[in-house]
C-alpha cells in the first residue's frame, strides 16, 4: 500500500518551488505575473526559487 502521506508532501513542496531549468514552469510564472520568461529567471538567480519569493520579487 502507498503512502499518501509522504506523497503529498513530496508535491506540495514541489508546487512551492520554480524549476527555472523547466520552461514549462518559467512560462507558467510569466503569464501568471504578467512579466517576460527572462524576468522570471532573473528573479530566480536574485531570490532564490521559492514561488513566494520570485512572485514578490516580481511585483516590484
Amino acid at each position: 500500500m502507498a503512502n499518501t502521506e509522504h506523497s503529498t508532501r513530496g508535491r506540495n513542496q514541489d508546487r512551492a518551488r520554480v524549476a527555472g531549468g523547466q520552461d514549462h514552469e518559467v512560462k507558467y510564472e510569466a503569464g501568471k505575473t504578467g512579466k517576460s520568461k527572462d524576468a522570471v529567471k532573473a528573479a530566480i538567480d536574485d531570490v532564490g526559487n521559492s514561488r513566494d519569493k520570485v512572485e514578490k520579487k516580481l511585483k516590484h
